[in-house]
């Protein structure tokens, strides 16, 4: 087998955590097809959330953020210790706003994404949506929101903040936290956050900041949800913020199916896989994984609110 294949499988399941943790940011796969298929595997829905409880990932939270995806999400938390989150996207505000030409004119991928039907749908139309699909008993957070400046220009940029503002105000009305997309925009979302006033309970999702915005989240009480990329070798800004930031105030996610943690880097990630990064808090927080877990728990519980 080569180096290249290797990389590619599906990861073989880690040692089972000391203690209960929550993926407080996934997107389970909705449709047979969303799951990669890998050197002949492609495990079912049911059997990655057999995983996950098998190492100690008892709980989930899974994000639906585009318009059509929002019921499926929603539906999703019939299964056991799966919870959800809904929102629009920042990437798929400007294509409900009608803001397509602006989306790609700065990105530096150049890529310019896909209008599908239900793009059709204006954004106060889509955004209502969101309001509807978030007073569903099991729906635990509005997420993912905010700002993307990887890509679009100014109109594409007007779309998102709207639509971030109107989500601010949607968790406030609803008493629920707010999982917050962050992409180039640090100083933008802090200020709009600040202008608008946050949430009780705000979440960076996948948090990429540094040690200054660590110190930011930390005089506002805002949470920094971990992901994989805190283990990958050239993220020392990312550790650098995770030993700014109060643990009281720090989650973990795996943002799967992206971002698999190091050395699994380049497979299909899966809320199974999440120990790795649990271990590597626990590393870098000099204390023993039982010790991790519970602060992690603690924290989740504290923003999610989850029944007993």
């Amino acid at each position: 087998m080569t180096a290249s294949k290797k990389s590619r499988r599906w990861p073989d399941l880690p040692e089972p955590l000391a203690a209960p943790v929550t993926d407080n940011h996934t997107h389970l796969p909705l449709r047979v097809e969303e799951i990669p298929e890998v050197q002949g595997e492609r495990p079912s829905l049911e059997e990655q959330l057999r995983r996950a409880a098998a190492v100690g990932v008892h709980r989930i939270v899974t994000v639906g953020c585009e318009l059509n995806d929002l019921e499926a999400a929603c539906a999703l938390t019939r299964l056991p210790g799966v919870f959800a989150a809904v929102a629009i996207h920042p990437n798929e505000a400007p294509l409900h706003a009608g803001a397509l030409r602006h989306v790609a004119a700065d990105a530096p991928d150049g890529l310019t994404p896909t209008l599908r039907p239900h793009h059709e749908v204006d954004l106060d139309d889509a955004l209502s949506a969101v309001a509807k699909a978030a007073r569903h008993p099991d729906v635990v957070a509005i997420g993912e929101s905010g700002l993307d400046f990887f890509r679009g220009g100014p109109g594409a940029r007007a779309a998102q903040l709207a639509a971030f503002r109107a989500h601010i105000a949607l968790a406030k009305e609803l008493d629920l936290p707010l999982q917050i997309h962050d992409r180039d925009a640090h100083a933008e979302v802090i200020e709009t956050l600040l202008a608008d006033g946050a949430p009780e309970r705000t979440v960076f999702h996948c948090f990429s900041g540094d040690a200054q915005m660590a110190q930011v989240l930390a005089e506002h009480g805002w949470y920094a949800s971990i992901a994989g990329p805190l283990t990958y070798h050239a993220n020392d800004y990312a550790r650098a913020a995770l030993d700014r930031l109060p643990r009281e105030l720090v989650l973990v996610e795996t943002d799967a199916p992206y971002l698999a943690p190091h050395p699994l880097r380049g497979r299909p990630n899966a809320s199974y896989v999440m120990p790795v990064t649990v271990r590597a808090i626990a590393q870098r927080w000099g204390v023993d994984e039982a010790a991790a877990c519970a602060q992690l728990e603690e924290n989740t519980q504290r923003v999610y609110r989850f029944a007993a």
